[in-house]
């Protein structure tokens, strides 16, 4: 890696569709160079993929949410064993490990606090 790659990594955090031409003018190599670099950054696993930022509020969900969960025992099988459940509603977007007083942080997204309330009471305090 080098001020190039880090320069090239810092347009496509930005834009991941910007076109290479637009990324060769920004950083001065030539559009292959461009190509050539990204390309080996994905076969080194710098860059793992690509994604999308949604806008949940165009979408109707205008009631984020932030939720600190403690499990009961921090054992390595409850650990996986709520990341598992967790993944199984759409309405958490986010899911991170905490250390601390509190084991994970979650983003919840729901149209109202009546749907969060919902989500609550019947989802997620029913994992063990």
């Amino acid at each position: 890696m080098d001020a190039f790659d880090y320069k090239i990594l810092q347009h496509l955090k930005i834009d991941s569709r910007i076109p290479l031409h637009r990324i060769s003018e920004k950083v001065g190599l030539s559009i292959s160079s461009i190509g050539r670099r990204i390309h080996s950054m994905e076969k080194k696993n710098i860059i793992e993929g690509y994604t999308l930022r949604i806008n949940e509020k165009k979408l109707g969900f205008n009631f984020p949410v932030f939720v600190f969960v403690r499990l009961e025992k921090q054992r390595a099988t409850n650990f996986s064993d709520f990341e598992n459940e967790i993944k199984r509603f759409s309405e958490v977007v986010e899911c991170w490990l905490m250390t601390g007083s509190q084991d994970y942080l979650l983003k919840i997204i729901t149209k109202d606090v009546t749907e969060f309330e919902r989500f609550l009471t019947l989802k997620l305090t029913t994992i063990e």
